[in-house]
């Protein structure tokens, strides 16, 4: 039977009870399309969760919210849906130590008020420190305001509101079970919450409010709306939507529940640690800056980037990274895929250069240890308990942190560390290089969101100007400020000049008087002359500071070093072999 494109379905499952959709002739003519704007309907999970129980509090001993029984009826739905059982109470009794061993985490919606006197209290801190999960909805934000515990598991506390009405969410993370589903930006109505402090020093913010798109937000700007965090050893998730009985037939909100329960619920992992000061790379909404180098591309819909044909890679082009720095990115796989994110790799249209020369963070679900997710390809597997712990399955999205310091790099994958290997390759860099992601072949789909980078102390990646300051503390100096090339370079006492004044770029120059530091003749003998020379884009101008104090230039495996032992003003600097004395550590702007 052919049905109708006008005909409205029911869906069947919880999460959708109540929600009636609807496809236009336009929808269907754009299959899998969804504007950044606008809120997707979730699919079903893919795989379904191991049975577990929650319980639902929702004692008031202040105001009492008339959607509080809509509330239990939508997680009750949810769980009916989603294979876990709510108990509902208002009996504060419930909170034993005895009693609460058996729920994965504890929702306190829309509690009012001071609700556990000071023995459940203990047994609720108790449950908490032990690994328990902790939801809190709406006004649970309203409660136990002279119970500093509590006041830290929700991460902020109930200030004044405005009427309700409707108003503009701004999706911070798209990782996060909880707001996965949504678009880049969110509009609802509800009673949106000013709280006593901001929250985003303290937790993970997945989503804030546009104080410009509603009257009587009073946050200065920086609004955040729902968050989470880890908490004295458990879990804990807060959202201030739910004010309005409408909200818990909306699928979008009872989505953004379920994946609040099931992260507090240990069900699913993500990074809720504390983030401040990224800049991002890509946004969702333009791949300005990269550049697809080798055959295969990526698509790019509802601000994700996937990967299509190979092997190729998709890289950043307009800056290479130099120095310490966090990269941040979420990654799905639909299934047994593979990708991978490179570093430390110099720039160009050969994909190749990529492997031959930087190092390859893998995505992969199944090939041998040191191939597989969270491995440094080819080098060094990720503890595999670790990883398996915090690894979501396909069709779910995870979160990696890259982090660079001197020749280490750290992976985190959900906020949990996972691999640390450190370079020891003269001829790579870490420290010195662009950043890419591949695409593996036909297949292999994987999807990227939310790409972004964090300098060393919260700078950005920039070029720096300054002395370079080594042995003795004198300054890496230009012989009598001349700019001819094969120009001498010396030590001398530090003078505040312009032959002192060196810029550190961002593609790995040091460039003083307009000209670049050089490797005469591109040469790696020990003692081969560094002098000043036109800048040309060789990598006998590209220099890269290390964690040891040491500056190295990547192409030859050698170091800057201060010739002989005086080092008085004139000593001339050349290339040597790396050894960290201190001859050999210098000090960048």
């Amino acid at each position: 039977m052919r049905t109708s494109v006008h005909t409205c379905l029911k869906a069947v499952l919880g999460l959708f009870v109540g929600a009636a959709l609807c496809l236009t002739p336009q929808a269907a003519a754009l299959p899998g399309a969804v504007s950044p704007s606008v809120t997707a309907e979730a699919p079903p999970l893919a795989a379904a969760d191991p049975a577990y129980k929650i319980l639902v509090f929702s004692k008031t001993a202040g105001f009492r919210h008339d959607s509080i029984d809509e509330g239990i009826a939508a997680l009750r739905g949810l769980g009916g849906a989603n294979n876990f059982t709510v108990d509902a109470t208002e009996d504060a009794a419930a909170f034993t130590t005895g009693n609460l061993a058996q729920y994965k985490s504890v929702v306190f919606l829309s509690t009012t008020g001071d609700v556990l006197n000071a023995a459940q209290q203990t047994a609720f801190e108790g449950y908490v420190q032990g690994g328990g999960g902790y939801v809190g909805i709406h006004a649970a934000a309203d409660t136990e305001y002279d119970w500093p515990f509590y006041e830290g598991l929700a991460g902020a506390l109930f200030h004044s509101h405005p009427a309700i009405q409707s108003a503009t969410v701004k999706v911070e993370d798209r990782a996060h079970d909880a707001t996965a589903h949504l678009g880049s930006t969110w509009q609802r109505t509800d009673e949106w919450y000013n709280y006593r402090t901001n929250p985003r020093t303290t937790a993970r913010v997945l989503a804030s409010l546009d104080e410009s798109s509603y009257s009587g937000g009073n946050m200065s700007g920086d609004h955040p709306i729902a968050w989470c965090k880890d908490y004295q050893g458990g879990r804990s998730f807060y959202t201030g939507g739910g004010h309005t009985a409408e909200s818990y037939d909306d699928p979008a909100f009872r989505r953004h529940l379920l994946g609040g329960v099931r992260w507090a619920s240990g069900m699913t992992d993500a990074d809720c640690r504390p983030e401040t000061g990224y800049t991002s790379l890509f946004n969702g909404s333009s791949t300005t800056g990269w550049k697809q180098a080798g055959p295969g591309q990526f698509s790019l819909a509802d601000g994700t980037l996937t990967s299509v044909g190979g092997m190729g890679l998709f890289w950043y082009n307009a800056q290479e990274f130099t120095g310490d720095y966090s990269l941040k990115l979420d990654w799905k796989m639909a299934g047994d895929d593979n990708s991978g994110i490179f570093i430390g790799f110099p720039a160009s249209d050969d994909p190749w250069s990529a492997v031959n020369n930087g190092y390859e963070i893998q995505i992969d679900a199944t090939d041998s240890a040191d191939r597989t997710t969270g491995s440094v390809y080819g080098y060094k597997s990720a503890d595999l308990a670790a990883r398996d712990a915090a690894l979501n399955p396909p069709g779910e999205w995870n979160t990696y942190e890259l982090r660079v310091t001197g020749e280490r790099l750290e992976i985190f994958l959900n906020g949990r560390k996972i691999n640390d290997f450190t370079n020891t390759d003269p001829v790579r860099s870490l420290r010195q290089g662009h950043i890419g992601l591949q695409n593996h072949g036909d297949g292999d789909d994987v999807s990227f969101r939310n790409i972004r980078v964090k300098r060393a102390g919260g700078q950005e990646p920039g070029p720096r100007t300054g002395e370079v300051k080594g042995v003795n503390g004198k300054c890496l100096d230009i012989d009598n400020a001349q700019t001819a090339d094969g120009t001498k370079v010396q030590i001398w006492t530090c003078n505040s000049s312009a032959a002192q004044k060196w810029t550190v770029g961002t593609d790995g120059t040091l460039k003083a008087l307009g000209k670049c530091l050089d490797v005469s003749g591109g040469g790696n003998a020990d003692g081969t002359k560094i002098q000043l020379w036109t800048c040309n884009g060789s990598g006998a101008q590209t220099w890269a500071a290390q964690s040891d104090g040491t500056v190295r230039n990547p192409q030859s495996g050698k170091c800057m070093d201060a010739s002989g032992g005086t080092w008085n003003d004139g000593t001339a600097v050349h290339l040597w072999t790396c050894h960290t004395n201190a001859n050999q550590k210098w000090t960048l702007p």
